[in-house]
């Protein structure tokens, strides 16, 4: 069964499934504004939709490479991407609007547009300024999210900077994209799958070891690490795609050696959540918000 069949036998039948099942006119629907992101499984533009009359974002998913990704979760009846988005009702998550195809056969997601930068283009560029006074909201906001997407019984598996875009005046954070996304049930927890970005992959998945939400908490360690400090805790300044080698083979700097000025429980609960070793690393996204619930002031 194909992405297509794959997708129209979730919908269903009936009066409903038909109207779930229209096809969507990309370019007699949206008026295109910019090309924003092209990515290995799908690419990214900012819309005006006519139909509802609001600037949107629209991403087209590669046919393809979903189906060769969702190949290895033949007869789980894994939720696609959509549907879980569509799942997701949260404050700082991005609002996934609509969920389907286009009249080409090709799985299209219509979502909220977040018009500020993503913590990864703060960090690359090091525009420190940006978020300097505002880390430890940021950081509060983004675990949120996380904490969120765990209760609803989910692995992001792609937690980095990329998927954590800013408000516009940086007053507050978003979690986009869940093209990695699995339920936390043992059958997607076994070993094998090694997906996500490779500088914030937990040594679970590059030694393709069994699996669970630790995965996403060790990822969102190194987001927060390189939030405060601009440096990638095993690699500093000089970071490649080998970095997941080390992981667990070497020992992260402490954060603190960078950031002096860090409040050390903040420090203490981040570098608790990026321990290679999954049996000394915090357990869940609630430990982690309790862990910095009284800190104090500004970071």
């Amino acid at each position: 069964m194909g992405l297509f069949d794959s997708i129209k036998a979730r919908l269903g039948s009936g009066a409903s499934a038909a109207k779930a099942t229209s096809r969507i006119n990309v370019e007699a629907r949206f008026e295109r504004m910019r090309t924003s992101a092209i990515g290995t499984m799908s690419s990214f533009f900012v819309a005006r939709d006519r139909e509802q009359d609001r600037i949107v974002g629209v991403k087209l998913l590669d046919i393809e490479k979903m189906e060769l990704f969702e190949s290895r979760f033949k007869r789980l009846n894994k939720p696609s991407e959509g549907e879980i988005a569509m799942g997701m009702s949260h404050a700082h998550i991005v609002k996934t609007y609509e969920a389907g195809l286009t009249t080409k056969g090709q799985p299209i997601l219509v979502m909220e547009y977040i018009e500020g930068p993503s913590l990864q283009h703060i960090i690359v560029k090091k525009q420190e300024s940006l978020v300097e006074g505002r880390r430890l909201m940021l950081i509060r906001e983004m675990g949120e999210a996380l904490k969120y997407v765990h209760s609803r019984g989910f692995i992001h598996r792609d937690i980095c900077p990329r998927n954590y875009i800013c408000l516009p005046d940086i007053s507050g954070v978003k979690l986009i994209d869940f093209g990695l996304t699995i339920p936390a049930t043992p059958p997607f927890m076994a070993p094998g799958n090694r997906t996500g970005t490779p500088l914030y992959m937990s040594p679970e998945i590059v030694r393709r070891r069994h699996t669970d939400q630790r995965v996403d908490i060790f990822s969102f360690g190194i987001t927060c690490y390189c939030l405060c400090s601009f440096k990638h805790p095993w690699q500093g300044d000089e970071v490649n795609g080998r970095a997941a080698l080390y992981h667990d083979t070497s020992p992260p700097k402490d954060l603190l050696q960078y950031c002096p000025n860090i409040d050390p429980k903040l420090a203490r609960a981040i570098m608790a959540a990026l321990q290679p070793k999954v049996e000394e690393r915090t357990p869940t996204m609630d430990q982690f918000l309790q862990s910095i619930r009284m800190i104090k002031g500004e970071y």
